[in-house]
């Protein structure tokens, strides 16, 4: 697969797994005014709770990103819970769905944002302070870094 197919597909996937995150929303938004009521449902289906349990967690983490200024940071640092969101999803898919064709998209699923979140986390780390710019050699290490 070459390199435009290859993220052509990417950029399907990401659309499709945030339009599916969008609709549990929406069907999240109708359960959280019903759930004094249904409460037990909750319970009963252990699939929807984690689903949802997933979705509570990425929402908390997303909120706890500050604004940098950085537009690209800033689209980087809300990805990653994101992503991590679509895996948890994606394994809760893994434990209760019987369907096959949904059972390898979310193990495709789990495969490609856990990559794309470690290629996430590497870029971010070659922006912090004090990381070495790109296409800079990493400065030789002095026998007192080798210290222990």
């Amino acid at each position: 697969m070459d390199r435009r197919t290859f993220v052509a597909v990417m950029c399907a996937v990401l659309l499709a797994v945030s339009g599916l995150i969008l609709d549990v929303e929406l069907l999240r938004a109708g359960v959280d005014t019903e759930t004094h009521v249904h409460s037990s449902q909750q319970t009963a289906d252990p699939d929807w709770s984690e689903l949802i349990a997933s979705m509570d967690k990425m929402h908390m983490a997303m909120e706890a990103v500050m604004r940098s200024g950085n537009a690209d940071v800033d689209f980087v640092r809300l990805m990653l819970p994101h992503h991590q969101a679509a895996i948890d999803m994606a394994k809760t898919q893994l434990l209760y769905g019987t369907d096959a064709q949904m059972r390898r998209l979310a193990q495709e699923i789990i495969t490609d944002q856990q990559a794309e979140i470690e290629l996430m986390q590497r870029w971010l780390k070659q922006r912090e302070p004090g990381a070495p710019k790109e296409n800079q050699p990493t400065p030789p290490q002095t026998g007192k870094d080798h210290q222990k």
